[in-house]
Formats: C-alpha cells, sequence, structure tokens
C-alpha cells in the first residue's frame, strides 16, 4: 500500500489570510514594522522560528514572538482558510484506490489536528505529524523522519505532495518520491529548482502523477 503524505498549507488548504493575520499580530506586539501582504505571504511553509529568527537578536524575543503567533491562530487563525477547489474528491478518490494519507506539516501538530478535524475529508487521514511546540522537530525532512519512524514506513513505498522548496527537499533528503503542487504558495520555479520529480498543476493531476 503507497503512503501519500500531503502538506497541509499551501497543497490542501489556503490558509494564507490566517497565517499572515497571525504574523501580522506578533510583529506588531513585538513592535516590529508589518511587511507588505507579498512578503508576508513568503511566511507560509518555513517554521515559525526560522522565519521570526532573523528578526531578533535575543532568543527570547524569537519565542515571544512564537507565543504571539500562537495565541492569535489559537483564537482566530486556525479557522482561516478554504479547502482547495477539487481536493476534497481527489482525497476520497486516492483513499478509494487504497492509499494510506497522512499529512506532514512544519505546523505545530495540536493546530495541525485541530484543522484536520474540521475538514469535511480529514477523516481520511491515518495521521498528522506536524512540529512540536518546542521545536525540537520543526524542519520537513525531521518531520518526514518522524512520519517514517512513527507508521513504520519505507520511503520507497511513500510519496510526499506539496507546494513548497521544503517540501520537495524533505522528501529527497529520504531518497523519497515527490510532486509539487502549483496551486500552493510556491511557485514552478522554486518546486523545479528544489528538484521536484513532477508537478501538478490541479488537485485533479494527482491520481495520474501517482500511478505514473
Amino acid at each position: 500500500m503507497t503512503t501519500l503524505l500531503f502538506d497541509l498549507d499551501g497543497t490542501l488548504i489556503d490558509s494564507a489570510v490566517g497565517i499572515t493575520r497571525c504574523v501580522a499580530h506578533a510583529l506588531t506586539q513585538m513592535q516590529q514594522p508589518v511587511p507588505s501582504d507579498i512578503e508576508l505571504r513568503r511566511w507560509i511553509g518555513p517554521s515559525l522560528r526560522a522565519s521570526f529568527g532573523p528578526l531578533f537578536e535575543n532568543p527570547a524575543h524569537v519565542e515571544h514572538a512564537v507565543e504571539h503567533y500562537r495565541d492569535r491562530f489559537e483564537r482566530h487563525g486556525w479557522a482561516e482558510h478554504e479547502p482547495y477547489p477539487g481536493i476534497d474528491g481527489v482525497i476520497e478518490a486516492l483513499h478509494a484506490a487504497g492509499h494510506r494519507l497522512v499529512v506532514v506539516t512544519a505546523k505545530n501538530e495540536p493546530h495541525a489536528r485541530k484543522i484536520i478535524d474540521h475538514l469535511p475529508f480529514g477523516h481520511r487521514f491515518d495521521d498528522v505529524i506536524g512540529a512540536t511546540l518546542d521545536g525540537r522537530l520543526s524542519d520537513k525532512p525531521e518531520l518526514i523522519g518522524e512520519a517514517l519512524q512513527r507508521l513504520a514506513l519505507a520511503p520507497a513505498d511513500c510519496w510526499m505532495i506539496g507546494d513548497r522548496r521544503m517540501d520537495i527537499e524533505g522528501a529527497r533528503h529520504h531518497a523519497m518520491r515527490n510532486i509539487g503542487v502549483l496551486w500552493g504558495f510556491g511557485g514552478e520555479s522554486e518546486l523545479r529548482a528544489a528538484g521536484a520529480d513532477h508537478l501538478a498543476a490541479s488537485p485533479a493531476q494527482l491520481p495520474a502523477l501517482l500511478a505514473a
């Protein structure tokens, strides 16, 4: 049985509103300038500590910024998203075809589980692997490794599907087949530069690519 590891933000859901509003909130609370919406969208994908880190010399200030982000996310941000058009039917079809479905995301695991639990197709995922609150697990290679260990999976039996270079780089780190999706936040040039095996322009293309 093939296991499909799906990224969350930019792959299953368009979460730009929730994430960018929470980043803006954290920066405001930390008395930092809030960049443009285009710049804020670049925060979608990397871990929070990796994004906040360059802004503060004091590691404690990075942790404060993460706390401000999480505070708003827990109150509002987790619900500020929409599933991408067509992804629900594709998830149902992949499950019906016998694939095992798992979410692997740099979002912290409690938040990711809350979102998946509220998606109409969320029950099709066997597990959700996300970042630890203390940052011990936060980067995609580590998160994919955690998924492999937790679920006793072999990389050769898995695919990673995601919209950012981190998803592709994480898959390649484990010699795992991968698909870069073009409806998210990374874009074709970023995914090609990361070495994506395949590119999908729409969710409807995923089944054929997985069968190739």
